[in-house]
């Protein structure tokens, strides 16, 4: 419903600025119309807060740095907030996690596959109802976590 927000949001401004975030919360629910539990402006606001913050560009680089400064058995564990971090988060660790082709007896990988990471939790972690009743905002949290294996270098060096 972007384009009938914008519309919202151009016609308001030709009365003048708009001041306040409650001026431009009523514009989207305007446009948006209030069949949702959640208040219309909610995704609106998460949009903006996430572009101009480039808080999905941070995440990246965080995932990144962290993976590398991480030392062999640590964990790294990510709690996301919506679909978009969470998709970032899982296809940080997938890729981390490369896939072997050595064949399962060896005791170390000589394949040269890098694999940084050991993904713990196959799906996210969601709040449970006791969670949810205590903390209503935990709704849309999801946990992943993943653990740093050793370098694939130092295994070797190790079996050599």
């Amino acid at each position: 419903m972007a384009a009938k927000i914008a519309r919202g949001i151009v016609a308001e401004r030709t009365r003048g600025p708009i001041q306040t975030t409650r001026e431009l919360a009523r514009i989207v629910a305007g446009a948006k119309g209030t069949r949702e539990k959640i208040d219309p402006a909610t995704r609106v606001f998460q949009a903006l807060r996430i572009e101009v913050n480039q808080e999905l560009v941070a995440l990246a680089r965080f995932l990144a740095a962290a993976s590398a400064r991480l030392n062999q058995g640590g964990r790294l564990a990510v709690i996301s907030y919506h679909s978009l971090e969470d998709r970032i988060v899982k296809d940080t660790f997938r890729r981390e996690s490369g896939v072997c082709l050595c064949p399962p007896k060896l005791p170390a990988c000589v394949c040269g596959t890098r694999t940084a990471l050991r993904v713990l939790t196959r799906r996210p972690i969601r709040p449970g109802e006791a969670e949810l009743a205590r903390n209503p905002r935990s709704r849309s949290a999801r946990l992943r976590v993943a653990e740093k294996l050793a370098d694939p270098a130092e295994s070797l060096a190790q079996v050599g």
